[in-house]
């Protein structure tokens, strides 16, 4: 049996926990006897966010960088951006740059590690939105490709 004492509005209360029994407790207020319901809102379960690319199939036939610069659609054109947060180290391309599928864009240090940023895109460079040094959050857009 746990004892408490609060004070609400000027006035001091005296309770006394008597039982708990899943959602419902019965306590003693001030020498009055009640029984306490408590509502629990559901918590909605976080679904966690993938950073990586999602792993291709073995049995899929690969495709070389050249295939896929070939097949790209150009809704493909965007933005390459931080899969996580961290320090850009090194940039390693230039406005105006042409830029194939996996090529190595950026150098960002993350938790102690370099992580190499590669090209999902194929096309021109046409802004860097980022400089060296630049601490950057996931999701950040660190290149533009036009």
């Amino acid at each position: 049996m746990k004892k408490y004492k609060f004070t609400i509005d000027s006035i001091p209360y005296a309770a006394k926990i008597l039982k708990v029994e899943g959602d419902v407790i019965s306590l003693e207020l001030n020498g009055a006897s009640y029984e306490v319901t408590i509502n629990r809102e559901k918590e909605q379960a976080k679904t966690p966010t993938l950073a990586g690319q999602p792993a291709v199939a073995q049995s899929a036939p690969m495709a070389t960088a050249g295939d896929v610069a070939k097949t790209a659609p150009a809704s493909a054109l965007g933005n390459i951006n931080s899969p996580l947060p961290g320090t850009i180290t090194e940039i390693l391309c230039n406005v105006g740059d042409t830029i194939t599928i996996g090529q190595k864009v950026l150098t960002l240090e993350a938790m102690k590690m370099e992580n190499n940023i590669e090209s999902d895109k194929a096309g021109t460079v046409k802004e860097i939105k980022v400089t060296k040094g630049a601490s950057v959050m996931e999701g950040d857009v660190l290149i533009v490709i036009g």
